[in-house]
């Protein structure tokens, strides 16, 4: 332990934060750091409650976060300015001279997660969906699309104390839609106001979620697993009247706050339009890219990738006998091809998801070729829940339990089964699963040697570039020799995250109107319609985050690139892999870094 310890505790603050934290996710001593760490992870767990039950943390002396839900008040967004603010100060006061090469790598994680949330919150707006957003709620960000899907899936009932602290989040529930709200309200009176359109959706999917505590996810769950449970019937009427009289009204008032903000909205997409919108974007773009580009830079980057992938895929697409058109109009006829689409049925969607879990369980056998450790945990493919398809990514990917009590999940969204058809299935399978997310974060989460705090945050640039390289690699190691057609899925989906560099940059800095991103991806690559308008909304609403993966993936592919000129015959993929897996998510320039200092020693 470091000798000057106290510099970074108050008290038995030490004490109290490793006490709370299970002896399989405790921290490796990697003084001077590792108290501090500690102590950062345990004021995280505090200030985010759904995270600690999440990462099954909410044990011990964290056992009553179990009960509660995060406080987003105006009081306790002051509160974490300060926290974070206080938090950036000792770390930057570490001398990074005493550390070693692993260490320094953990600090400048932190520091950067620390720099990126007060740059943020210096905006003093919005929330966060899958990175900095613009708006606290919208069709993809919330309490009242999270909360539910969370108690559903998350919060394990198997008891009564399980159960009783059930009730009360659902208590909480209503206390947390008043607070973003609120932050609407404020958010609303220095002129951020959704476009019309994603209040919209945002509208849809509130009267799908306010609705009669019959209907309600949040009742139903705990009415039918306190009962499988043999907890008895009562639970799922104390949630009913719980959620009647506190959840159920504050849904039905900020849902008639919506509907006021939609009379007063405009139709612009970008957050050129707020007032502090020039600002918002370079910071969004670097805390989700973690990578120094500036907007023009990342436009100009992603219609280069996408001139090279369209001909990449013009070649391909002409040997299996696709010449007629161009590659948008070709790619468009393959969506319509009958043989490639499931039915728009519950029982077509089985169908895909089954597909889905058949190509995550064929590649495993795989993995040992390529990666010298594999993570332990399991995995699996799901759809998302109907009632937040309308607004859902099209996939996504959830991790699994630190203590492997949950599996790391896939999310295919199935709204129209159209806009999947099967031979673009397998790539996102391999994106978000097998080699791509799951792998990657399974890793990092069973690494002995990576801090706590390190394993549960992440950076989008490297997590969605590791998960683009991976369909890269699929490719590689002859997923598709036997699936020329699943090929052409794969250059598609490359094609389409060059485009979202290109999309995300037009709306925010370019300052192109909805209609324009989503012909641009129509036409470049043959999105079905509705596909393309739910990436564009995403993008509208999560601003910079689409371009992480392109960017991302060209850091991992440049640094392979370069070890195999200079290592010859000596690359040893593995140890690639090794190299630039072992240190879990890091900002891209800390991945440069990386990737210098092993060529070096090797």
């Amino acid at each position: 332990m470091h000798a000057d310890r106290r510099q970074f505790l108050a008290g038995s603050a030490a004490t109290a934060a490793l006490a709370t934290v299970p002896a399989w996710a405790a921290t490796p001593a990697r003084a001077p750091l590792s108290d501090l760490f500690d102590e950062l992870v345990q004021t995280q767990l505090r200030r985010s409650p759904e995270s600690a039950t999440q990462l099954g943390l909410d044990t011990a002396a964290n056992a009553d976060l179990r009960a509660k839900l995060s406080d987003q008040s105006a009081t306790g967004i002051a509160a974490h300015k300060m926290e974070i603010s206080a938090q950036l100060k000792r770390l930057e006061a570490i001398d990074r001279a005493a550390l070693t090469p692993e260490q320094r790598v953990d600090l400048d994680c932190i520091l950067f997660t620390r720099r990126s949330a007060v740059a943020i919150q210096a905006l003093d707006f919005g929330g966060s969906a899958y990175g900095p957003s613009p708006y606290v709620v919208s069709q993809q960000s919330g309490a009242y699309q999270s909360v539910p899907d969370f108690l559903d899936t998350k919060h394990k009932i198997e008891s009564r104390g399980d159960a009783d602290a059930y009730l009360q989040r659902v208590q909480a529930f209503g206390r947390q839609i008043d607070e973003q709200t609120e932050r609407m309200r404020h958010d609303a009176a220095a002129g951020v106001v959704p476009p019309d359109y994603i209040l919209d959706l945002t509208i849809e999917q509130l009267s799908k979620t306010a609705v009669p505590a019959n209907d309600a996810l949040v009742v139903q769950s705990i009415a039918r697993r306190a009962a499988a449970k043999g907890l008895g019937d009562t639970y799922g009427t104390q949630a009913a009247a719980i959620y009647t009289a506190g959840a159920l009204p504050a849904l039905q008032r900020q849902l008639a706050y919506a509907r006021d903000l939609r009379a007063k909205a405009t139709h612009d997409a970008g957050v050129w339009k707020l007032p502090q919108g020039a600002a918002f974007y370079p910071v969004a773009l670097k805390a989700t890219t973690t990578a120094s580009m500036t907007p023009q830079e990342v436009h100009t980057f992603g219609l280069d990738q996408a001139e090279m992938l369209s001909a990449r895929l013009d070649a391909e697409l002409k040997k299996q006998g696709f010449t007629k058109g161009s590659v948008g109009e070709r790619m468009a006829a393959l969506y319509k091809n009958p043989d490639q689409l499931y039915p728009n049925t519950d029982a077509g969607k089985q169908q895909a998801i089954a597909y889905c879990n058949a190509k995550l369980d064929a590649i495993r056998s795989r993995l040992p070729s390529v990666f010298e450790r594999v993570p332990p945990y399991s995995f699996e493919v799901r759809r998302v829940p109907p009632q937040t398809e309308a607004g859902a990514a099209a996939a996504f990917s959830q991790a699994p339990a630190i203590d492997g009590s949950r599996p790391g999940l896939v999310y295919f969204n199935l709204k129209d089964a159209g806009d999947w058809p099967k031979f673009c299935l397998a790539t996102t399978v391999y994106h978000e699963g097998l080699p791509g997310h799951q792998l990657e974060s399974g890793l990092a989460l069973s690494n002995a040697g990576l801090p706590l705090i390190r394993k549960i945050n992440g950076f989008s640039g490297y997590g969605e570039g590791w998960a683009l390289y991976a369909e890269q690699l699929a490719d590689e190691i002859g997923l598709y020799d036997d699936d020329p057609l699943g090929r052409l899925g794969y250059l598609k989906f490359m094609l389409f995250r060059a485009n979202r560099c290109v999309v995300d940059t037009g709306l925010h800095h370019l300052r192109w109107s909805r209609e324009q991103a989503i012909r641009r991806f129509v036409e470049q690559e043959g999105e079905t319609p509705g596909f393309a308008a739910r990436e564009v909304e995403r993008y509208t609403v999560n601003p910079g985050q689409a371009c992480s993966y392109k960017i991302g993936h060209s850091v991992f592919a440049d640094i392979r690139t370069r070890a195999q000129a200079k290592q010859g015959v000596r690359f040893d993929l593995k140890a690639y892999h090794s190299a630039v897996l072992r240190h879990g998510r890091v900002p891209l320039d800390v991945l440069r870094q990386i990737g210098d200092e092993w060529m070096a020693r090797g």
